[in-house]
């Protein structure tokens, strides 16, 4: 099996990344600088194919050594938050980003032509897609549309140019992967998360699916959701999201080739909602909306093509919102009584 090194390895899907890495044999470098949530504990901390190294993905010289005998990279490491999150932080996350992404590209192109390296998985993500006009999104759509307006958005399309630019002048092989609105467990409050309150709770990540569970769970009514309610989403489940990404990092047909990884489902933040509020609340308690004020950059349709990854990678997401909901609802109950949210 392949040696893979992992930058945000301690995130939230990195998380999943390296648990999907192990449980298909691969041996695991992990780097993370705890930047966003501080230390975490991980299940597979002691697994024998596993080294953690506490470090920084803009310090090229600790990138190359990690890279010297990988024979794959997932470039996982950025500053990423919920909506609330890129609105605060518009400057650093293009700014830190920008940063990361340069070494790692410095990094690996130098792997590549010196050491064992193969290929590098880039995550970019849906935001690409964030000034879209057509729907479904299809792969090849975020070079036709106008570019995401978003400091985020528009740092995760130069992901996808950096990408190529290694590809066209050295060579280096790519796949980027496209993550679609991860739902799962092990996420906290960032360190530097600012306090916005949505009624009377704070915001935990300003992703919408803990922070309605977190509100239902601590009684909110009535209930308080950004917009009108009519925001399409394809929610997706961590686990289903690090099978996909694994499996365009190994699968032959992924070469040089981008991909949007999602559920094909899609579902309004209202029908989430609903579908929350019956899990906790059940049917007796009628559920009762308040709209809020809208974030700028709150894109309301977000629908991916999956019909590529389906295709050349045999991979589906099938995992439905139900069935996620069932994992995360008692995890973030748990994380509300331990105070952590």
């Amino acid at each position: 099996m392949s040696k893979v090194l992992v930058t945000g390895s301690a995130g939230f899907i990195g998380g999943y990344v390296v648990e999907e890495l192990l449980s298909r044999g691969h041996e695991v470098v992990g780097l993370d600088n705890y930047s966003k949530y501080g230390p975490v504990a991980r299940g597979y901390d002691d697994h024998p194919s596993y080294r953690f190294v506490e470090g920084d993905a803009c310090d090229v010289t600790l990138l190359s050594q990690l890279l010297e005998d990988c024979d794959h990279f997932v470039a996982g490491a950025a500053m990423i938050g919920g909506i609330s999150y890129f609105h605060t932080y518009a400057y650093d996350l293009l700014a830190t980003n920008e940063r990361i992404m340069a070494s790692s590209c410095d990094a690996a192109i130098q792997a590549y032509r010196t050491g064992r390296l193969k290929k590098v998985t880039y995550l970019s993500s849906s935001m690409v897609f964030e000034s879209t006009d057509r729907w479904p999104s299809v792969e090849g759509d975020e070079r036709q549309i106008p570019p995401p307006l978003s400091s985020y958005g528009f740092q995760k399309l130069a992901v996808e140019y950096y990408a190529r630019a290694a590809y066209q002048q050295y060579g280096l092989p790519y796949t980027i992967v496209r993550p679609f609105n991860c739902v799962g467990v092990g996420e906290e409050r960032a360190k530097g998360e600012t306090e916005i309150l949505s009624g009377n709770v704070r915001l935990a990540m300003s992703h919408v699916v803990p922070d309605l569970v977190q509100k239902v769970l601590k009684d909110q009514d009535p209930l308080h959701v950004l917009g009108d309610g009519s925001q399409v989403r394809h929610y997706t489940y961590g686990a289903d999201l690090a099978c996909g990404i694994v499996t365009a990092m190994d699968h032959p047909a992924a070469l040089n080739e981008d991909f949007n990884i999602s559920t094909a489902e899609s579902t309004t933040v209202s029908q989430l909602a609903e579908v929350i509020w019956r899990k906790i609340k059940g049917r007796e308690v009628p559920l009762r909306l308040i709209h809020d004020e809208p974030f700028e950059h709150d894109v309301q349709l977000r629908v991916p093509d999956v019909t590529k990854a389906k295709k050349l990678l045999g991979f589906e997401a099938t995992t439905s919102l139900d069935e996620m909901l069932e994992v995360v609802i008692p995890w973030i109950a748990q994380a509300v009584r331990d105070g952590r949210l």
